[in-house]
């Protein structure tokens, strides 16, 4: 079933109702706007991989990928029953999230027709008690989640767009301690990002420091003056 987020994002996209919901080359396409096809993706990059690889042959696309730097939990005693409780969760994803995902989409992306669009945005997520839960289950199971606000939309497009998330205080040489300490991030999120950066041509390997990987950016990677 269709989100409340999902829909609204389709909505803050393309103000034209005709236009959203529409099947190009036998896939349903979320909106068409000034003959782009856009596509809001909450769930894995993954699960796109075959529909955008097959529009891309003939259409530009724009992936839509909205990550929640802020989330309101509302909890409710029963479907449609009165509020129990309400909180803020204590996640909050940032811009560097999106390699998380990112890692199942480096076949795809870059490509000279598709934009990744990554949305910060601010969420409510309303959730009900499951009637039966297995143990170590989670006791809730999520009925909707709301758009509350878009803080920032980012766009990228090739290795260099993605290459600006590197921490400024990079050397010329770094490895993915490097970066996690500078970007205030992970280790683990610090190598996904490396991957994807590595994959689509923005960093490429310099050497090894001790056992660590040595990486610097690609010819590709650097911005145009």
């Amino acid at each position: 079933m269709e989100t409340a987020l999902h829909r609204e994002l389709k909505e803050f996209y393309c103000d034209d109702a005709a236009a959203r919901e529409v099947t190009v080359r036998g896939f349903r396409i979320d909106a068409v706007v000034e003959g782009t096809l856009i596509e809001i993706q909450q769930a894995s990059l993954a699960a796109l991989r075959r529909k955008t690889k097959a529009l891309l042959e003939t259409h530009p696309v724009t992936i839509v990928k909205p990550l929640c730097v802020l989330k309101t939990i509302v909890r409710l005693k029963r479907k449609n029953g009165p509020v129990a409780w309400k909180r803020t969760s204590p996640r909050h994803e940032t811009i560097h999230d999106v390699f998380q995902d990112l890692v199942h989409f480096v076949d795809v992306f870059p490509h000279p027709r598709l934009t990744l669009d990554v949305l910060l945005t601010e969420q409510e997520e309303t959730r009900i008690p499951k009637r039966k839960r297995w143990f170590r289950a989670k006791d809730f199971t999520v009925a909707d989640r709301r758009l509350v606000a878009v803080r920032s939309r980012n766009s990228f497009c090739t290795s260099a767009d993605l290459c600006g998330l590197l921490p400024a205080r990079l050397d010329e040489t770094f490895t993915t301690a490097d970066i996690a300490r500078l970007a205030d991030i992970p280790r683990w999120l610090a190598q996904k990002m490396a991957y994807c950066l590595r994959r689509t041509g923005g960093i490429a390997i310099a050497g090894k420091r001790g056992n660590a990987v040595v990486y610097s950016i690609a010819p590709t990677g650097r911005a145009a003056a």
